[in-house]
Order: C-alpha cells, then sequence, then structure tokens
C-alpha cells in the first residue's frame, strides 16, 4: 500500500491533508538539513548548495508533472509558478524575519569580547575574533556573488523571452549557465573544506537519507494537489490559477527556512537560501521546460522582472554596503510584493 492509498482508507484525502504533508515532508527536510550544518556543511554552504535544492525540489517537480499532464499546455503556468517563487522569495520571504527580527548580515562585536583581563585571554580573543571576522568577510562575498548570480540569470531570462516565448535553445542556454554555476559552487565548498581540514562525517549522509524521504514525501504530495487543481473548473482555486497557487504552495518551504534560520540569528542562511533558492527556478526549471516544450510567457512577465531586479538592488545594497537589512527596508519589500500580486492577480 502506497501513501496516497494509506490515505485514503483513513478517510482523509482531502487537499489539505496532503498541503499538510507537503509542509510536514519541508520540515523533516529542514531538520535534516540542520543537522547537515553540524555534520559537515558551513552555513553558506548550506544555504547555496544544499538547501535550494530541497525548498526549490517542489518547483522541479511541478515541471515534471505539468509536462506529463499537460502536453498540449503552453507552460506559461511553469513561468508564472517560477516568477511567483523568486519575487515572493526576494520580497516577502526576507523581509518578514527583517521586520520581526532583523537580519544582520555582519553582526556588531559584542562589547564582552573586549572586557577580559590577562594578556593570554586577550590574545586568544584576538585570534578568535579575527578568525570570526574573516569569516563574516567571506560569506558576504559569496551572498554578492550569489545576488551577481542571481541578476545574471534574470537578465539573461529577459533577453531570451523578448520575443515572447522561450525554445528550446533558449533552455539550453539556461540550463547551461545553471551546470556552470552549480560546478563552481561545488569546488568552491571542496576548496573551503580542504582549507579548514574539514570531511563530511558518517551522519551527514544519513541526514541525506532523511531529506531524501522527505523528497518522497513532497513529490506525493504535489503530484495529487496537482491533479486536484486539474479538476477544479471554475473558482479562484483552479487549474486557471494553478502556478500562482502551486508558487505560494512551494513559498512555504522557503518561509519556514527564513523564519527558523532568522530566529536562531543566521542572517547568512537565510539570505544565501532565499537566494540560492531562485536560481533553481530561474534558470533551471524554465530552462528545463523550454528544452522539452516552447514555453510562453505570461502577460506579468516584465513587470515580475522589474520588481526582481529592484529587490536585487536593495539586497546589494543591505549586503555590501549596510551588513544587514534594515526593518524599514523589509517593509517596502512587503509593498513591492503587494504590487506584484495585485498586477498578476487583480488587474
Amino acid at each position: 500500500m502506497n501513501v496516497t492509498d494509506f490515505v485514503e482508507s483513513l478517510g482523509l484525502s482531502h487537499p489539505l491533508t496532503y498541503a499538510a504533508l507537503f509542509i510536514a515532508a519541508s520540515l523533516l527536510m529542514i531538520w535534516r538539513l540542520e543537522a547537515m550544518g553540524r555534520h559537515g556543511l558551513e552555513g553558506t554552504a548550506l544555504g547555496t548548495l544544499i538547501t535550494p535544492y530541497c525548498s526549490g525540489l517542489g518547483n522541479l517537480l511541478f515541471v515534471y508533472l505539468i509536462f506529463r499532464d499537460g502536453g498540449a499546455g503552453s507552460g506559461a503556468e511553469v513561468m508564472t509558478n517560477c516568477l511567483v517563487n523568486n519575487v515572493t522569495n526576494l520580497t516577502l520571504v526576507l523581509a518578514l524575519p527583517a521586520v520581526i527580527w532583523g537580519l544582520e548580515i555582519v553582526p556588531q562585536s559584542s562589547s564582552s569580547a573586549k572586557s577580559g583581563k590577562g594578556k593570554p585571554q586577550k590574545k586568544a580573543r584576538t585570534a578568535h575574533s579575527g578568525k570570526v571576522e574573516t569569516e563574516k568577510r567571506l560569506s558576504r562575498l559569496s551572498l554578492t556573488l550569489t545576488l551577481a548570480a542571481v541578476a545574471f540569470f534574470t537578465g539573461t531570462a529577459w533577453a531570451l523571452g523578448a520575443d515572447g516565448k522561450l525554445d528550446s535553445t533558449d533552455g539550453l542556454v539556461l540550463v547551461g549557465l545553471f551546470l556552470f554555476w552549480q560546478c563552481f559552487q561545488v569546488i568552491d565548498v571542496m576548496k573551503h573544506n580542504v582549507r579548514q581540514k574539514k570531511t563530511f562525517s558518517p551522519m551527514f549522509y544519513v541526514d541525506l537519507i532523511g531529506v531524501l524521504i522527505g523528497a518522497v514525501l513532497l513529490y506525493i504530495s504535489l503530484d495529487w494537489l496537482t491533479h486536484w487543481l486539474g479538476t477544479q473548473k471554475s473558482g479562484f482555486i483552479s487549474q486557471a490559477n494553478i502556478g500562482w497557487l502551486s508558487g505560494w504552495l512551494m513559498v512555504l518551504p522557503n518561509a519556514l527556512l527564513a523564519l527558523y534560520y532568522g530566529a536562531k540569528g543566521r542572517a547568512d542562511v537565510v539570505y544565501a537560501s532565499q537566494v540560492g533558492d531562485g536560481h533553481i527556478c530561474i534558470p533551471l526549471c524554465v530552462g528545463l521546460y523550454a528544452l522539452l516544450k516552447p514555453l510562453a510567457l505570461p502577460a506579468f512577465f516584465t513587470t515580475s522582472l522589474l520588481i526582481l531586479a529592484a529587490a536585487l538592488v536593495v539586497h546589494f545594497i543591505a549586503v555590501v554596503v549596510l551588513g544587514r537589512l534594515p526593518r524599514f527596508i523589509g517593509w517596502g519589500l512587503i509593498a513591492a510584493y503587494s504590487y506584484f500580486v495585485y498586477t498578476g492577480v487583480l488587474s
């Protein structure tokens, strides 16, 4: 008996049941991702290399399901899903922890680090402080590079989509860019581990199995929900709005990650995970679908990219100049997201 049959045997075959399963699977992945951080992955590597695949897995599965079940469709729902994901991540999801806790990407040194007595203690503190400061700078440089990659990928998608669609050649370009970026990230993580003389512990692979279990549950829940939405022909919650609805559902893991690590004061992981997740949608998801079939662009495509570009400028300033995302900027990002929803849904 598979999971779907088991749920039906309990009389719980309902959209809310599978939405809850989707969230539970995401929480399982977050739990094991946190453990991965203790078993060989530094915060930035966790945020840029592993977390995006987990939080963006639903978007990849959505591409497969739409292609499998909607062979005659235009693919516009895939682009809508990806735009909703990326704009929500870079505006609302990053804004919420900034408004609630504040995102200190480069925290100020505490006064207690200067108050100790004795030269040996002072030297030890100075050495530790220097190491921490170096890690902060490396983390900020990594975030800056990741933001630059998002800007490059977004600009490339805009240029390739100037004719109103993306074809197989465009898809090949986008997927190729993504693979090059991932090679760069893998090499960077390997260099870091060699420099720090770190290896992945056996528990790292146990955690990876837990993440894979979560991935299977994500697929099962998303498959059921996508099929159910396809049977709804009227109202907002229907096949016509599957791009928006699936995009919001898939943002939930990202929001949970952001709120979880925001509460723990890990702004580096909050930023890296949300920005890195954008690479999964644009260019990978969009590129993969375009490789298989021509992908039509929704009417709000250009507006969405302009909002993304503005958000990226804001985040560049926050990371490079300010070292934090102030609360008032967080409120501005929320306002930008409201305009995005109004343009895409209500107008």
